[in-house]
């Protein structure tokens, strides 16, 4: 893509700055406040996961604690609350290292429908998901201070497994913890800066979707999931 007038626009802006132009060795300016690293500063993950269980209580999002040898029965006994019968997973390396992978089989035995997101499925991934009771991912990173599940979407992780079934559940590894997006978005810079493959979509999701367009009125589940859980768990 071509930009149009860049040069023009730029040199006008310096000349109503009253000063020329600057086109190299432009440095950062510093600051002597700097409260977007200094929010939750010292906390430990104990500390920020206790951040996040209460900012769950306002953006009306359940969220349940557990290590990972119970997750298969929390996440089941979830499943269940939600009256999941049709569900809709993440192709993830975690399924396997949480043991969640066996949780799926043990479903369809069940008669329910799961379904693990295959780019191969084309259309009929974001069809089922549309139909699906339940969504099911892994958080990459986790926002203490704000309640915020960040998701790097792929090929094995589309955004409709968040956005498009009745309920979505989050599973969040404790390490993914972080105070804030100041350092959600330092570390997917630096994985960029280190040549890392990074997701050319990340969603950042906060709770169910909600609107006070109308009137101030707060209306939940306005265009994506109605109910939403977050279930952190102690990593490995």
């Amino acid at each position: 893509m071509t930009i149009q007038n860049r040069e023009r626009f730029l040199n006008n802006v310096a000349q109503h700055l009253g000063r020329e132009r600057k086109t190299k060795n432009v440095e950062r300016p510093s600051s002597s406040l700097m409260p977007q690293w200094q929010v939750f500063q010292h906390h430990s993950q104990d500390e920020l996961a206790d951040e996040l269980e209460l900012q769950c209580h306002s953006i009306h999002t359940t969220c349940k604690r557990t290590n990972a040898e119970n997750l298969h029965t929390v996440l089941q006994e979830t499943i269940e609350e939600l009256k999941g019968q049709r569900i809709i997973a993440s192709d993830d390396s975690r399924n396997e290292t949480f043991g969640i992978s066996s949780l799926y089989e043990d479903l369809q035995k069940k008669g329910i429908t799961c379904h693990i997101w295959n780019s191969a499925d084309g259309q009929y991934n974001l069809d089922y998901a549309e139909s699906a009771d339940v969504g099911i991912t892994f958080s990459d990173i986790t926002l203490a201070e704000s309640g915020t599940v960040t998701l790097f979407n792929n090929s094995g992780n589309g955004r409709a497994i968040s956005l498009l079934p009745r309920s979505y559940i989050a599973i969040i590894p404790k390490s993914t913890l972080v105070p804030r997006m100041t350092q959600a978005a330092k570390h997917i810079h630096e994985a960029e800066q280190e040549g890392h493959g990074v997701a050319s979509c990340v969603s950042f999701i906060t709770g169910p979707s909600n609107s006070a367009d109308i009137e101030m009125n707060l209306i939940v589940g306005v265009h994506g999931p109605v109910e939403v859980t977050y279930i952190l768990v102690e990593n490995r």
